[in-house]
């Protein structure tokens, strides 16, 4: 099993800056999802990324752009997929309070599931940017690639797909922080009290990343 950090998009709604360098609780984003994916997983994520300079932001990191460029979120997903390779448990850059424990969980439930994704009470009811992918997910995303479906749920009905329910995701923390993603300035300006919160009330059981020392 092995993590992947997708460090895609144009951030249009960021001004075009690059999201995970942003810093939430004293420590960059990316840096705080590498950190916390090597604890789960016992190695260094994959950075899948295709800014020019992306090879700059963490250099002991191996990084790779999109194998098939400008399908967003989906082309992540697939890009990790392949050279990861599966199974691999993917997080976008921009979710900082995503915790250890919960990469786990999801990486367990490819045990019996081909995908195990979190319920995540959003319009989608699942987070995939949040989420465990197996060998099978890649020849079905390429389908839906090439079909011109580019809904980052797109291939679900061509695999075998498990849900970790929203109640059990409540285990982890509160749902609408876990997946809480820095999408503008105002988004960056509530995380460090976001982080407080969650670092007084979760500091137990691996849930919540300790901040470094």
């Amino acid at each position: 099993m092995r993590g992947a950090v997708l460090a895609g998009g144009g951030a249009t709604r960021f001004g075009g800056k690059p999201k995970g360098l942003e810093v939430v609780g004293g420590e960059r984003i990316l840096d705080r999802l590498i950190r916390v994916m090597t604890a789960a997983f016992g190695g260094p994520p994959l950075l899948v990324a295709n800014a020019p300079d992306a090879p700059g932001w963490r250099p002991d990191l191996r990084v790779v752009p999109d194998l098939r460029p400008g399908l967003g979120a989906l082309g992540g997903i697939y890009t990790a997929v392949a050279e990861a390779p599966a199974p691999v448990v993917c997080v976008a850059w921009d979710m900082p309070f995503v915790p250890e424990a919960l990469l786990r969980r999801l990486a367990d439930g490819l045990r019996a599931h081909d995908a195990f994704l979190p319920e995540s009470g959003s319009r989608r009811g699942v987070e995939p940017l949040c989420a465990a992918y197996g060998p099978a997910c890649r020849d079905a995303i390429a389908r839906s690639l090439e079909e011109g479906d580019l809904r980052a749920i797109a291939f679900h009905a061509r695999i075998g797909v498990g849900i970790l329910p929203l109640s059990e995701v409540g285990r982890f923390g509160d749902p609408k922080l876990l997946f809480f993603n820095v999408n503008t300035a105002d988004d960056l300006a509530l995380t460090d009290g976001m982080w407080r919160r969650l670092e007084s009330s979760q500091s137990s059981g691996g849930r919540t990343p300790e901040k470094p020392r």
